[in-house]
C-alpha cells in the first residue's frame, strides 16, 4: 500500500482546511447573532432565512454542482468554491445591514454546498488506497469545525467585536485554496507523465441514471435519516428535554452540547470498521436501534434517564460518515462519485431542510411532542431498507449494467 504521505502531503493538507472550512463558516455565526442583531437589526425573518439557508443550498448545489465540475474539473472547483467562501466571509463580516449580511450568508453556503460534494471525489482521486483513513479525517474536522467556533465565537467578539469573530475563519478558507492551486499546477505540468492526478471528465447523463437505481436512494436515504435528526434536535431538543424530562435551560443546553460531540467519535471509527472490517449492516442496526429506544425512552420516560436518551439519539450520527464512505466505496468511476456525491447530498438535506419545519408544524397542530417524537421514529425506520440494500456487494455502475446494459 502507498504511504499516506508519499507525493500527497498537499491534498491531505488541502482535505483538512476545506473540511475544516465547511462547517467552521456555518457554526460561527448563530452564537453571536444577537450581537450583530444589537449592531444591524436583523429581522426575525432573515434570521430565520439565514437558519434555512444551508440545508436548501445543500440540496440545491447538490444537483448543480455535478454540472459545475463537467464544466470546470474537480480541483478548479474546489479551488472557487474555498475562494468564493473566503470572500463570502468577508463579506458577511463587513456587511453595512442585514440584507447584505443574507447574500453574503447565502453565497457562502453556496460556495461551502459545492465543497461538500467534491471532496468524497477528491479523495477517491488522490486517496484511493486509504478510503477509509482519508474519510475519517475528514468527517473529524467536519465534527471538530462543528463545535470549536461557538465555544470561541463569543468571547472573540466580546473582546474584539462581532465583525472580527466573523471575519476570522476567511483565513481558513484562504489557506485551503493554496495546497489545491499549487497540486492543479503540478498536475498540469505533469499531464503527460504517469505520475499526473488529474480527474477525468464525467458523462452529462450519469447523474439522471441515479433516480433509477436502488443503491443511490440508499445512499441518499442515509444521509436524509443523519442529517434531517441532526437538523430537528438542534432546533428542538433543548425544548423537548425542557417540557418532558423538567430540565433546566442551563442543563438542556449542556445536554445539547453531548447530543452534538456524538458526531465526533462515529467520525472516526465508522469509516474504519467499514473499510477495514466490511461492516456495513450493524451500522444501521446500531444507529436506528438507538435512535428508536431514544424516542421511546423520551416518550415513555424521559426524565428517568435523560442522559442516556440524549447520547442514544445521537448515535444515529454514524449514518452521516457512512454515507460519505459509501460514496467512494458503491462507485467504480469518477464519473460516478461526483454524481453520487451529489445526488446522496442533494436530497439528504433536501428531507433534512423540510424535516424540522414538519416537527414545528406537528408540534404545534397537536398541542405535545408525542407526534413529533414518532415522526422520528418513523425517520429512524427508513434506514432499516437502506441498509439491507447498501450492504449488497455491487456499485451503482454495477447496478446499472445488470438492469440496463453499459454504463
Amino acid at each position: 500500500m502507498t504511504s499516506l504521505w508519499r507525493g500527497r502531503v498537499l491534498a491531505f493538507l488541502g482535505v483538512i482546511l476545506v473540511a475544516f472550512s465547511l462547517r467552521s463558516a456555518v457554526a460561527s455565526l448563530s452564537p453571536i447573532l444577537t450581537e450583530i442583531d444589537a449592531d444591524l437589526g436583523v429581522p426575525s425573518w432573515v434570521a430565520g432565512l439565514i437558519g434555512a439557508a444551508p440545508p436548501v443550498c445543500f440540496a440545491v448545489f447538490g444537483v448543480i454542482t455535478p454540472i459545475l465540475e463537467r464544466r470546470f474539473g474537480l480541483q478548479r472547483l474546489a479551488v472557487a468554491a474555498m475562494v468564493v467562501a473566503g470572500a463570502a466571509l468577508l463579506g458577511r463580516a463587513l456587511a453595512p445591514d442585514a440584507g447584505i449580511l443574507l447574500i453574503a450568508t447565502t453565497v457562502l453556503f453556496a460556495a461551502i454546498s459545492i465543497g461538500n460534494v467534491v471532496l468524497p471525489p477528491l479523495i477517491k482521486t488522490y486517496f484511493p488506497d486509504r478510503v477509509g483513513t482519508m474519510t475519517a479525517v475528514y468527517s473529524t474536522m467536519l465534527a471538530v469545525a462543528a463545535f470549536v467556533p461557538p465555544l470561541v465565537a463569543v468571547p472573540i467578539a466580546d473582546t474584539a467585536g462581532w465583525r472580527f469573530s466573523l471575519g476570522l475563519w476567511s483565513v481558513f478558507a484562504v489557506l485551503a485554496v493554496i495546497p489545491w492551486l499549487v497540486t492543479l499546477r503540478r498536475s498540469r505540468i505533469a499531464a503527460a507523465s504517469a505520475d499526473a492526478v488529474i480527474a477525468p471528465t464525467p458523462s452529462p447523463n450519469v447523474l439522471s441514471r441515479l433516480v433509477r437505481l436502488p443503491m443511490a436512494w440508499a445512499v441518499a436515504v442515509t444521509f436524509a435519516v443523519s442529517a434531517s435528526s441532526v437538523y430537528a434536535s438542534f432546533a428542538w431538543l433543548p425544548i423537548i428535554l425542557v417540557d418532558l424530562a423538567g430540565v433546566s435551560h442551563a442543563a438542556a443546553g449542556s445536554l445539547l452540547a453531548l447530543f452534538g460531540a456524538m458526531g465526533l467519535p462515529w467520525s472516526i471509527l465508522v469509516p474504519l470498521v467499514i473499510t477495514r472490517w466490511q461492516r456495513l449492516g450493524p451500522i444501521y442496526a446500531v444507529a436506528a436501534s438507538a435512535g428508536l429506544v431514544a424516542v421511546a425512552g423520551l416518550l415513555i420516560a424521559p426524565g428517568s434517564a435523560v442522559v442516556l436518551w440524549v447520547v442514544l439519539l445521537g448515535t444515529p450520527q454514524m449514518l452521516f460518515p457512512a454515507a460519505l464512505v459509501f460514496i467512494q466505496r458503491k462507485t467504480r468511476t469518477h464519473e460516478g462519485t461526483v454524481a453520487l456525491s451529489g445526488f446522496a447530498q442533494s436530497v439528504g438535506y433536501a428531507v433534512a431542510a423540510v424535516f424540522p419545519i414538519s416537527f414545528a408544524l406537528l408540534h404545534e397542530v397537536t398541542g405535545d411532542w408525542t407526534a413529533p417524537l414518532i415522526m422520528v421514529g418513523v425517520l429512524m425506520l427508513a434506514a432499516i431498507p437502506a441498509g439491507i440494500v447498501v450492504t449488497r456487494p455491487h456499485t451503482i455502475e454495477d447496478e446499472w449494467e445488470q438492469r440496463h446494459g453499459a454504463w
